[in-house]
């Protein structure tokens, strides 16, 4: 296979136009390091938050990046991709073409075939005297004869000692880990897990269950004195419970002590360990350890208060939610509704603890009790009802025929918390009695008489404090809630309108101004030239690029209107009004109208 062929647009079109313009501003600052060419694909590292490794294949539409960070991973073609691809053009980032990067000389597939001709001694001792200046490298070689040992029948505490050691050392801090080291941090750690796993193929599973159980430990503490902003660790600590589920499977250790550690690993530690392990280690435990895992929950469970509507515990999300969970988990083991629910109501301090109990109920179709426990929860809120305790109970009350008292509940909710998602809520309940029209009516007029409100409150603060006024601090009321109810009901002319008569917010006058375009190019006009200026104003190159757009939605429209001559003005004017601003006018200088 080729070196890929690579294009600038081609990598825009993998990446879009945001990673795009970001991973030419990483070629241009220079964060593009060590590219290579190596069987058929380049290779490079990028520095960003951390130092994160790319790898560019296939060709045109084909090209497929791989990369470190965490877009990456997730098979997204990310800035780090465009930066490399960029950086083989040989290009300064900006689309301005530089002198065409030389072709290097010699490549890794040099190296490969010059390795291949030297004698094995001589690469035994050239990777030997690599690893007395490797700390990585001599640990990989170390686990490598360690492993082979196990393959040839070592006895398992010389194999655990050496992996231990290996785990110390990996996860080792050394000081405080910044999240530009994170990544690195965390790939050291990945390889020694890599070769824990490799034991299993050797028959070890019980070593690999004891040293999973060490890594979590060192893994958590080094989590204590790292920064990990990207999210490392986590991918890192579920790999080590997955393989330590796996050996356990195997190894099938006793199950008494194994559910010891296991209650311990999810109650007393953090970063959610073994978290659910009742019912994920159910089949290794089986009936003697999970006996012993209901006795040592069920006598710290015994110790738990109770807590009645609006009480608190400062342990509601440790110990307390940990073992909550572990009682759930035993009663739907078991079937035990019952027991669920009173699992659950030893906390009532939320109002979506009665929801929780009301869906069990209904789920087990008895609609009596559900009703009850959600009318016990609005009951027990007055001041801060759940509204998805009230959503449930206004559907209990239609399903039972009480459409009236469905509509208390409904209108309660919007006249709370005005807007359009209770509005939709409001029309939903209103439809099944056909009663929208007069609903729709009483809301609107709700919905205005806040923003009087409201503006007769800024007016009356204005007069108070005028220099809070002069300085912009007195925020008069908009009408963007009526804009937004409107566009939802695709009223556009009278979202229009109620934008004109007390505005609205930045991102719906430009959706206005999108639904406009077509029947009122005049409108959609001004709200794109209006745009122009505060946006620039934002200070960034997104900012640039979004009023460079607005820009070409106001010549297009001007073209419609026949007006087309008025654009070099409207652009001569917007260049002045911004002279410091130099990234935008090159992007002006740059710019494709048509």
């Amino acid at each position: 296979m080729g070196t890929p062929r690579i294009d600038r647009e081609g990598l825009r079109r993998l990446a879009g136009a945001r990673s795009f313009a970001r991973g030419e501003e990483y070629c241009a600052d220079g964060r593009v390091r060590d590219l290579v060419e190596r069987a058929g694909a380049i290779e490079a590292k990028v520095e960003g938050g951390a130092t994160y490794r790319v790898r560019l294949s296939g060709e045109g539409a084909a090209l497929e990046a791989t990369c470190s960070c965490p877009l990456g991973d997730d098979g997204i073609f990310c800035k780090h991709a465009v930066a490399v691809g960029l950086a083989a053009l040989g290009e300064d980032g900006r689309g301005a073409p530089e002198k065409r990067r030389a072709r290097p000389t010699l490549t890794l597939d040099d190296v490969r075939d010059g390795l291949l001709k030297r004698d094995k001694r001589t690469l035994v001792d050239l990777i030997v005297g690599l690893a007395t200046e490797d700390e990585r490298l001599r640990d990989r070689l170390l686990l490598e004869a360690a492993g082979e040992r196990a393959g040839r029948g070592g006895t398992a505490p010389d194999v655990v000692a050496e992996f231990r050691a290996a785990i110390d050392r990996a996860t080792e801090t050394r000081g405080f880990v910044d999240y530009r080291g994170a990544a690195d941090f965390a790939g050291g750690i990945d390889e020694v897990i890599d070769a824990v796993d490799g034991l299993m193929a050797k028959g070890k599973a019980s070593a690999v269950v004891e040293l999973c159980e060490h890594a979590l430990d060192r893994i958590e503490e080094a989590l204590g004195n790292t920064d990990d902003s990207d999210g490392y660790f986590g991918g890192l600590l579920e790999r080590v419970q997955a393989l330590h589920l796996a050996a356990c499977k195997k190894a099938r250790p006793d199950p008494v002590e194994l559910a010891r550690r296991l209650f311990e690993g999810e109650t007393t530690t953090g970063f959610d360990r073994f978290h659910g392990a009742a019912e994920t280690y159910a089949r290794v435990l089986g009936k003697p350890g999970l006996a012993e895992y209901r006795r040592l929950t069920e006598a710290e469970w015994a110790r738990v208060k109770p807590l009645g509507p609006g009480a608190n515990d400062p342990d509601r999300y440790g110990r307390r939610f940990r073992l909550a969970s572990i009682m759930e988990t035993l009663a739907r083991q078991d079937g035990d509704l019952e027991a669920l629910v009173a699992v659950k109501a030893r906390d009532l301090s939320l109002p979506y603890a009665f929801l929780q109990i009301a869906e069990l109920y209904r789920a087990a179709g008895d609609h009596d009790r559900a009703l009850g426990w959600a009318e016990r929860g609005v009951r027990e809120f007055p001041t801060r009802p759940d509204s998805r305790v009230r959503e449930f109970l206004a559907a209990e009350y239609h399903r039972r025929k009480r459409h009236d008292d469905a509509m208390a509940i409904a209108w309660a909710e919007f006249s709370e918390r005005p807007g359009l998602e209770t509005y939709r809520l409001l029309q939903s309940h209103a439809d099944r009695t056909k009663t929208w029209a007069s609903w729709r009516t009483k809301a609107l007029d709700l919905l205005r008489e806040g923003i009087a409100k409201r503006r007769r409150a800024a007016d009356a603060e204005a007069r108070r404090a005028p220099a809070l006024a002069r300085w912009n601090l007195v925020r008069a009321p908009d009408h963007s809630e009526l804009v937004r109810i409107f566009l939802w009901e695709k009223d556009v002319d009278a979202a229009w309108a109620e934008a004109k008569a007390g505005g609205c917010n930045e991102g719906l006058w430009l959706e206005l101004a999108a639904a406009r375009e077509k029947g009122h190019p005049a409108d959609a006009l001004e709200v794109y030239r209006s745009r122009v200026d505060p946006t620039v104003a934002r200070g960034s190159n997104d900012a640039y690029r979004e009023a460079v757009g607005h820009l070409r939605k106001v010549r297009q429209l001007l073209v419609r209107l026949g007006r087309e001559g008025e654009f070099a003005a409207i652009v001569g004017a917007a260049r002045s009004a911004h002279k410091p601003k130099r990234n935008f006018l090159k992007m002006l200088d740059g710019a494709r109208w048509g």
